[in-house]
C-alpha cells in the first residue's frame, strides 16, 4: 500500500452556467480530474486559457494549469515533484473538451512536449515542471508564459516557462542549489557543470530579505497609463511590496533588474500594510480586458484601480 499521507485532494471542477447573465449562478459542475496533496500548502494554483490564443491556433481552448509540489519536498518526499513521472510542481496543459485522458474526462493535446514519450508513466499533460509553487501563470504580448513560483527559505522567483522547461525544484531554488536531504533552509553556489541539467533559470529573482512569497504580475497591455507601457508589474504577497521589471530586460539565462514603485492613494502616499491594516498584506494583481491593472488587499476586501503614473515616481 502507499504508505505516503494524503491530507486534502485538490480537485479541478467545471461549469457550466444555465444563463451566463442569471445571479445567483445556477447550473452543473462536472469533475476534470482530483489531484492528492501531502500537505495542505502548495496545491492547484492558477487556472487559466491563454489569452492570446485564436480559433486556429494550436493553444486555442487549451488549459494551463499550475499544481504545486503540496509540500513534498520539505515533507522528504522530493521524488514526488521534478518529475515526469509525476504531476507536483508542474504545469498542465489539457484540453477541457477532449476525452483521451486516462479518466475520459479531458483531453491531452498532441502538442504537448512529452506526449510521444515511451516512458508508460510519463504525464502527459505535463507542459512544464520543476516548480515549487507554480502560483501565477500569464502571457506577454510577444507570447511568453511567464510563471512566478513561491520559493522555499530564501528566493522568489519569476521564469519564462517554455514545452518541456524544468525549473529545478527541489534541487534548485532560484539560481542556487538546494539539497532535499539536507537542511533546505541552505542554498548554495551552482557548480561548474550545472548546464549540463539543462534548468531554465529565473528572468527575476529577489531573496527573503525583500519580501517572502511572489505574486502574479501583468505585463502592462492598457492605454490609460502611458507610464507603464513596457513593464511587468508584480509584487509579494505578505510584505505588499510592489515591483516591476522591463520588459526589453528580461530574457532567458539573464536575470533582470528588479525596481519598486510604491502607491499615492487620496494624494498621499502609502504602503499596502497601512492601507490594509494588516502585518500580510495577501496581496493580488488583476487585468481587465482593455489591460488596466488591478491590486487587491485580502485583509480588508479592498480591489484598488491603478489610474496614473509619474516617472521616475509612483504608479498610483
Amino acid at each position: 500500500a502507499d504508505s505516503i499521507k494524503v491530507t486534502l485532494q485538490w480537485v479541478l471542477t467545471e461549469w457550466k452556467a444555465n444563463d451566463p447573465k442569471s445571479f445567483p449562478f445556477k447550473g452543473e459542475g462536472r469533475e476534470l480530474f482530483r489531484v492528492n496533496m501531502v500537505s495542505q500548502i502548495h496545491g492547484v494554483q492558477e487556472v487559466v486559457f491563454n489569452p492570446l490564443s485564436k480559433p486556429g491556433d494550436d493553444d486555442y481552448g487549451l488549459l494551463y494549469v499550475g499544481v504545486g509540489d503540496g509540500g513534498s519536498a520539505e515533507n522528504r518526499f522530493p521524488f514526488l515533484c521534478n518529475s515526469t513521472e509525476t504531476i507536483w510542481g508542474t504545469v498542465i496543459r489539457i484540453d477541457p473538451k477532449g476525452k483521451n485522458s486516462r479518466n475520459g474526462k479531458y483531453g491531452i493535446p498532441s502538442s504537448n512536449p512529452f506526449v510521444k514519450s515511451d516512458n508508460p508513466n510519463t504525464i502527459k499533460e505535463i507542459y512544464s515542471y520543476g516548480f515549487r509553487n507554480p502560483h501565477r501563470i500569464t502571457w506577454s504580448k510577444k507570447g511568453d508564459m511567464f510563471v512566478s513560483n513561491i520559493g522555499h527559505h530564501n528566493i522568489e522567483s519569476l521564469y519564462i516557462a517554455h514545452a518541456g522547461s524544468n525549473s529545478g525544484w527541489p534541487i534548485r531554488e532560484g539560481t542556487f542549489v538546494i539539497d532535499p536531504s539536507q537542511n533546505m533552509f541552505n542554498i548554495y553556489p551552482l557548480p561548474p557543470d550545472d548546464s549540463s541539467l539543462g534548468v531554465t533559470y529565473p528572468v527575476a529573482e529577489y531573496d527573503h530579505d525583500e519580501g517572502n512569497a511572489i505574486t502574479g504580475g501583468f505585463e502592462y497591455w492598457g492605454k490609460n497609463i502611458p507610464e507603464l507601457q513596457g513593464k511587468f508589474v508584480f509584487g509579494d504577497i505578505v510584505k505588499g511590496r510592489l515591483f516591476y521589471v522591463e520588459m526589453n530586460d528580461v530574457k532567458v539565462g539573464t536575470q533582470a533588474t528588479i525596481k519598486e514603485w510604491q502607491v499615492n492613494f487620496n494624494g498621499e502616499r502609502k504602503t499596502l500594510v497601512e492601507l490594509s491594516g494588516a502585518s500580510k498584506v495577501d496581496e493580488r494583481f488583476g487585468r481587465d480586458r482593455n489591460g488596466e491593472l488591478y491590486l487587491t488587499t485580502k485583509p480588508d476586501g479592498k480591489i484598488y484601480r491603478l489610474v496614473s503614473a509619474q516617472k521616475n515616481s509612483a504608479p498610483q
